[in-house]
């Protein structure tokens, strides 16, 4: 096979990784696909020179990302929508260069993997607050793999789907001696290990239970558009509470010891405005317990909004509050918008930047500690986890899904949302303008759910857990060592990368032919 022929196969191989890694998250959901999109990648980017790995690590983050957050071309913009993931995609550039230069270690497949989750912790939380949508542990909600994040974090269990992808590689490298099924005994048993939580979960113990009342309003008009009418969502809310205080009084439905309303349930600043204001106080009077009450609340500063979650009490009014975490880059702010203020598409919309909270505490909510998480802020690892470790005994997730009610992103979302529940080992209510609402148990299960675009309201008994998971514990420390690990790794290869080029002078192995299947780690690269 000619050099231009084997790398245009390259470049065909590392596109369909991207496809097939995409496809194992929603809408289409099939897990099992992960490893494979993996070790295609692995794959495609060994036996090439550090530009060439580059460029095809490049194209699978193209064919990965753009279609994995598709749902942001319909809902907040195609400009938005092709910055991201263009953005998001050299990631997996970065990544792919990577990869001739640790495969060349001992036990390349750990290196490589330690790359892969360096490269995903890094996206995550940078530029701007990063975007953690995509990370490999997100799609394994309702798999056997699932319940390892108890034990393991996002960011471990990530790093174990990358090493079982980058393992597949080294089974079907012929260059690495042994029998095939010697080769894939290091897969095999990783499959072995991820799969016992599965059979011996994490044991989470239930101190005291709670009632909660998390209320899906409903968004009048087309139903993706939270400004169309921002004071009918309100005033659905109030009268879905008021309608459980009903239910209550008669007996229907038990009195729950709080309620949760969503993210937006008032776009104007409740504090300020007397309608909301009053119809807030007439629903938290009705039902007579307190109300976690969404809101957009004007910043001291001008041209900023704060977007809370506020603890609404019937006798002392409101009290304590949430900021959201991490606005989302030019859906909620513009980053640097001193030095650009774009004025064109959805971006113009964007008058005033969301400002981050700092909180780390949970709220305490009838005697209850909740930690709070609102909407994109459950991606993120620092927002649950450290409430958890700060005393966070359930959690919630205030929720405007509004915006994406005719996408798959409202299904990404949720995905991640049972992922963390497991994660923490602690119940979960989620509180949606229009959906998804729903109760999640510590095992991840859905207890109870609202259908989309429907007015509902979920009444159940949750648990209380002081229990710390392994996950909690650790914190950040994997993504800390996962990342040290992959700059010792890449140190270590530029140095033998650089030794075999000098050694062989100009490249002359040709890319092996497709029946070798990878090429060994000693390999030339092909220029």
């Amino acid at each position: 096979m000619t050099d231009r022929r084997a790398w245009a196969l390259r470049c065909a191989v590392a596109t369909l990784a991207g496809l097939i890694t995409s496809a194992a998250f929603e809408p289409i959901a099939w897990p099992v696909l992960l490893p494979l999109g993996v070790a295609l990648f692995g794959w495609s980017c060994t036996g090439l020179t550090v530009r060439r790995a580059a460029l095809t690590g490049w194209l699978f983050g193209i064919a990965f990302y753009f279609t994995h957050i598709d749902w942001m071309r319909s809902s907040i913009g195609p400009d938005a929508w092709l910055g991201l993931s263009t953005l998001e995609s050299l990631f997996y550039a970065a990544a792919g260069a990577a990869m001739p230069l640790v495969r060349r270690l001992p036990a390349w497949p750990l290196w490589a993997a330690a790359v892969w989750t360096a490269a995903e912790c890094l996206r995550s939380v940078w530029p701007a607050s990063g975007m953690p949508w995509g990370r490999l542990a997100f799609a394994t909600i309702d798999t056997p793999a699932a319940p390892a994040v108890a034990y393991l974090g996002m960011t471990g269990l990530s790093f174990a789907l990358a090493l079982l992808g980058f393992l597949l590689v080294h089974a079907a490298d012929r260059h690495a001696g042994g029998t095939l099924w010697l080769r894939l005994a290091p897969a095999v048993g990783l499959v072995a290990l991820l799969v016992v939580p599965a059979v011996a979960p994490y044991d989470v113990t239930t101190d005291r239970t709670v009632a909660v009342a998390a209320v899906q309003g409903n968004v009048p008009g087309p139903g993706n558009d939270i400004l169309y009418d921002s004071r009918g969502v309100t005033a659905n809310h109030v009268q879905a509470t008021e309608d459980l205080a009903a239910d209550v009084a008669a007996g229907r439905v038990e009195r729950p010891d709080f309620v949760v309303w969503p993210e937006n349930s008032t776009a104007v600043d409740p504090f300020d405005d007397r309608e909301v204001s009053a119809g807030i106080r007439r629903a938290v009077s009705a039902i007579d317990v307190p109300v976690v009450v969404g809101g957009l609340v004007d910043d001291p500063e001008p041209g900023h909004i704060l977007n809370q979650g506020i603890v609404w009490d019937p006798v002392t009014g409101p009290g304590d509050r949430y900021t959201k975490r991490h606005p989302v880059p030019y859906g909620e702010y513009i980053p640097f918008r001193d030095l650009w203020d774009p004025k064109f598409g959805q971006l113009a919309l964007i008058t005033r930047d969301m400002r981050a909270g700092t909180r780390t505490t949970p709220l305490r909510v009838d005697g209850a500690l909740v930690g709070d998480a609102i909407c994109f802020d459950i991606a993120y690892d620092d927002v649950t986890t450290t409430q958890v470790r700060n005393g966070a005994q359930m959690l919630m997730v205030q929720t405007s899904n509004a915006s994406f009610i005719f996408t798959h992103q409202i299904e990404q979302q949720f995905a991640i949302t049972r992922l963390r529940a497991l994660e923490a080992g602690r119940w979960l209510v989620v509180a949606s303008t229009n959906g998804r609402s729903g109760v999640i148990a510590p095992s991840g299960e859905v207890v109870a759910s609202a259908d989309p675009r429907t007015t509902a309201v979920l009444s159940e008994r949750v648990g209380l857990s002081d229990t710390l998971t392994p996950a909690v514990r650790m914190g950040d420390w994997p993504a800390r060592l996962l990342s040290l690990a992959a700059l010792l790794g890449l140190a270590l290869g530029a140095l033998a990368y650089r030794r075999n080029r000098h050694d062989a002078g100009v490249p002359t192995e040709p890319a092996p032919t497709p029946s070798a299947v990878v090429p060994s780690a000693n390999e030339a690269p092909v220029a």
